[in-house]
This record gives C-alpha cells, sequence and structure tokens, in this order.
C-alpha cells in the first residue's frame, strides 16, 4: 500500500482472508424435460458475484450477469470495481509489466 492510503491493515480469522469472486452458470432450458436438469451441462451464460466477507468489510452485492465466457474477465472486473477492491499484482504479473516510471523519459 502507498503513503497516501487511509486504510490500515487487521487481523482476519482463518477462512476469511481472501476474497472471493462466484461464478454461477445458468442450466435451465438444456433439458427436454421441463424442470429438470442434465448433470455436469450448464450454459456459457450466468452470474457473478462478490461473496461477502466481514473481514474485509465487503458485503454480498447483486449479482452482475456475463452471456460469453469472453464477458467473465470483464464482467469480473465490474464487480471488483463496484466493490471498492483494489488489486495489486503479483510477483509473477510483475515479470512482465511495465512501471509508469519505466514509461517515463
Amino acid at each position: 500500500m502507498g503513503d497516501n492510503d487511509a486504510v490500515a491493515s487487521r487481523e482476519a480469522k482463518h477462512g476469511k482472508k481472501m476474497i472471493e469472486v462466484r461464478l454461477r452458470f445458468w442450466t435451465d432450458d438444456i433439458s427436454p424435460i421441463k424442470g429438470e436438469i442434465i448433470p455436469k451441462h450448464a450454459r456459457t451464460s450466468g452470474v457473478v458475484r462478490l461473496q461477502g466477507n466481514e473481514s474485509h468489510g465487503i458485503a454480498s452485492d447483486n449479482p452482475k450477469p456475463f452471456n460469453s465466457l469472453l464477458d467473465v474477465g470483464a464482467v469480473i472486473e465490474e464487480v471488483l470495481i463496484a466493490g471498492g477492491i483494489t488489486l495489486h499484482p503479483s510477483r509473477h504479473m510483475r515479470k512482465y509489466m511495465a512501471s509508469d516510471k519505466n514509461m517515463e523519459g
């Protein structure tokens, strides 16, 4: 975290340290029999939802729909932004990311 960040760190119980995004796929209207499902079959559409987590001050929010697997990344980004989540690049990701400092000059 940078010097200007006003958020203080805190302890979190085991099982409450991670931020969870739920991805749910629609399974309706696949079976020819109304009201039944075909096990392990789903549509390529559904909803993305930020799971509530008291340790992080996250309340479960309204799910956001996606219509294609190609939409999932963008919808996850929308859900994280709406939830006020700040992501920090992992060590692996930093290997191929340029910092703003490297772009100056």
